[in-house]
């Protein structure tokens, strides 16, 4: 019996179906929103907002790691090796660190936003109302280029695989 090694498609082959770009002028944007925000939370909320800010940003880290890895164990999903924190920007966070079933990603992410936000709303009764709109915009904004891609994918087929580069995101579909 022979094998058909030309022109037939194999489980692992993948064919690119987008790939949204990461210009360094969106980057240069992204890095600066936070700025913004915390110009404009000092300015009608509080002068410590600087310093929630800090303050914010590991918790807001720390939040969306435990959410993401709570739903893949709890999904049955393995995370051994394909899952990672990353510190390289835009991704911030716990990421994939290899291809990833957009199922899968879309899943955690759409966990992520709504968990995150009801424990940062959370925090309205026990914390300054500055930590909290901290809190909210530190989620946000690291949230931010992960829902940017599911926004984008919205409209492709929902059984591709998803590969993250610093550059850009390649949806792929078989």
């Amino acid at each position: 019996m022979e094998s058909n090694t030309k022109g037939a498609a194999t489980f692992y082959q993948y064919k690119l179906i987008k790939k949204i770009n990461l210009t360094p002028v969106k980057l240069r944007i992204y890095i600066a929103l936070p700025l913004f925000f915390v110009v404009l939370e000092t300015v009608f909320l509080s002068w410590w907002s600087i310093l929630f800010m800090i303050i914010a940003a590991p918790v807001v880290i720390w939040i969306q790691y435990v959410i993401s890895r709570s739903v893949l164990v709890i999904t049955g999903h393995p995370i051994a090796k394909r899952w990672k924190l990353s510190f390289r920007l835009p991704w911030l966070g716990y990421m994939p660190d290899q291809y990833i079933s957009y199922g899968i990603f879309r899943k955690v992410q759409m966990h992520n936003f709504w968990i995150g936000l009801c424990i940062a709303a959370l925090f309205i009764v026990w914390s300054p109302p500055a930590f909290t709109v901290s809190l909210i915009i530190c989620h946000l904004w690291v949230l931010f280029p992960r829902l940017y891609t599911l926004l984008r994918l919205n409209r492709e087929e929902k059984n591709g695989m998803l590969k993250f580069t610093s550059t850009d995101v390649s949806y792929y579909s078989q």
